[in-house]
């Protein structure tokens, strides 16, 4: 998982940002489909929180979770952000994390968005089996 989110963020505009992992764990998933998931959610945490914002990426007992130090997604809208077009911007097509939950599903997982220690969008991503 590691290294699959760190290629996907050296392929990602990530302007000034920074990802900080603690996920070295090996999990069964697709690679290419895993780095979509991943390029998508740090497209969202820069477009929302900013060219400097900070990513985190670890795990949980059943999955992981990728979260962000931006401004968070507000309770009221959380239950909207995967429908196909939803967005904030006017340039946003809306798209992203609806592909997002796509890919998710497919692999018989399950993704839910709260909110991080500081506040920002946290991303948990569970059903996901380990590698042994």
């Amino acid at each position: 998982l590691e290294s699959v989110a760190e290629q996907s963020w050296r392929t990602t505009d990530t302007a000034e940002g920074t990802l900080e992992t603690t996920a070295d764990v090996e999990i069964y998933a697709d690679a290419d489909r895993l780095r979509t998931v991943l390029q998508n959610l740090f497209v969202n945490a820069i477009r929302h929180a900013g060219p400097e914002v900070t990513v985190r990426l670890g795990t949980t007992e059943d999955g992981f979770y990728i979260q962000d130090d931006g401004p968070g997604i507000p309770e009221d809208k959380r239950g909207s952000i995967f429908d196909p077009g939803y967005t904030t911007e006017k340039t946003g097509t809306g798209f992203g994390l609806a592909i997002v939950n796509e890919i998710v599903e497919a692999h018989g997982w399950t993704i839910d968005v709260t909110e991080s220690d500081s506040g920002g969008a946290r991303f948990e991503i569970t059903g996901v089996k380990r590698a042994q």
